[in-house]
């Protein structure tokens, strides 16, 4: 399948389940990722504040930022970037680009400190590869932080086997 059909394929997918339901399944993927010993370890994360057909990261925004952890957000900037803000608290939330919610706090830029990237994705395959929804937003970013620990989020039922992919795709490290 080609990417587009591949997106479609999981969006109709997604749309099988009731928001109640993916908050559900969201439960087990949180409670892996903050389990998981390079967040445990992590001092500054990049997360992303989830879309409702996405896996429900609100609840462990907040509980990173109540460990203390230094917790970014992206913030869309133009039609091709974004850049990251520092998150504080859901008050900090303005609605952006594509009806994402986003920090407006202050704009983060010292990229060698964050530990680790969570990013979100429309399917992920075995060999670690990202389908995102397409505008390249991540893929971007990512290539501007190589040494960076990636861990793609998902729901099981968002994992295929084979995802097409070529060299702006950038790999995650890990699939949560």
């Amino acid at each position: 399948m080609e990417k587009g059909e591949l997106r479609k394929y999981i969006r109709n997918k997604k749309r099988q389940f009731t928001s109640r339901e993916l908050d559900e399944l969201s439960l087990p993927v949180i409670r892996r990722l903050l389990s998981d010993e390079r967040v445990r370890a992590a001092k500054t994360i990049l997360m992303y504040y989830s879309l409702p057909d996405e896996v429900n990261t609100h609840d462990a925004v907040d509980a990173l930022v109540k460990e203390g952890k230094t917790v970014l957000l992206p913030h869309v900037i133009d039609g091709e970037n974004m850049e990251l803000r520092r998150y504080e608290s859901r008050s900090d939330l303005i609605e952006g680009c594509y009806c994402i919610l986003e920090p407006a706090g202050e704009v983060f830029t010292d990229y060698h400190q964050i530990d680790v990237a969570v990013v979100p994705g429309m399917s992920f395959d075995s060999e670690r590869n990202r389908l995102g929804r397409g505008k390249g937003y991540y893929d971007r970013f990512l290539s501007k932080v190589p040494d960076v620990f990636k861990i793609g989020v998902c729901f099981d039922f968002q994992k295929l086997d084979h995802i097409p992919a070529n060299s702006n795709d950038v790999k995650m490290d890990k699939i949560i």
